[in-house]
């Protein structure tokens, strides 16, 4: 199973190279591994993929728009080389795979200065600073709980399909909208600060489950809204 590398946008743009690397040759030595033990190969992909997307919601089909030289090529374009590669390893040596696309997902246990929207609301109403908007805060993400991707994955690896498959929440909320529940959820009165948008985010972010739904009976259980509520409760704890 191959979940290896950075994934908050922070993260990978302060190491682009080792980035590119462990999605490039760490895939490829993993996939040799696999070939020599006579093992399948479980490759964690993203929904980066998809880049800024002009279809909506993003089906596995949908090839993606991505920037191939734009800020964050480092990690959509190495998680496209891994997808391929690991395609090509089980055409040529018939290496059984499972590749998933994982949308954006939070829970408890996440290092709360990892440069994510949800992690960083929490941190910042926890430390009475002003939520920190990118843009005009209308941008939507689709947000699951760890649990609900947990088992998507447990069911996945029960199945023989070995196509690409979402994993996230339909539940499209934009980025407003988390921090006024957010806001709510923990009683604080934070102000907004809106500063410029970063290169290359993506506009709109939606899965289109239809395929897991179909294929593993899966769809999240858990709303946004109770798995804020469950995440905030970790956190308040510490």
């Amino acid at each position: 199973m191959h979940f290896a590398s950075p994934a908050s946008p922070p993260k990978y743009l302060s190491y682009p190279i080792e980035t590119m690397r462990v999605n490039s040759e760490g895939t490829m030595h993993l996939l040799y591994l696999a070939k020599e033990k006579q093992a399948a190969f479980f490759l964690a992909s993203t929904s980066e993929i998809y880049g800024n997307p002009t279809v909506h919601p993003q089906p596995e089909s949908y090839y993606g728009n991505v920037n191939s030289v734009g800020a964050r090529s480092c990690y959509n374009e190495a998680k496209r080389y891994a997808e391929a590669i690991t395609y090509w390893m089980n055409r040529k040596y018939g290496i059984p795979v499972r590749v998933i696309r994982i949308f954006n997902t939070f829970g408890p246990k996440m290092d709360l200065h990892d440069g994510r929207v949800i992690t960083n609301f929490i941190n910042e109403i926890m430390s009475k600073q002003n939520l920190t908007i990118y843009g005009d805060g209308r941008q939507t993400r689709s947000f699951q709980y760890i649990d609900d991707l947990l088992e998507g994955i447990v069911r996945l690896l029960s199945t023989t399909y070995e196509q690409p498959i979402n994993l996230g929440n339909p539940e499209e909320v934009t980025i407003l909208e988390v921090a006024q529940i957010l806001k709510e959820l923990m009683k604080s009165n934070a102000q907004l600060e809106f500063l410029p948008l970063p290169e290359d985010d993506p506009r709109r972010r939606k899965p289109d489950i239809t395929i897991s739904r179909t294929i593993m009976d899966w769809e999240p259980a858990i709303s946004l809204h109770d798995a804020l509520a469950r995440t905030i409760h970790y956190y308040q704890g510490q």
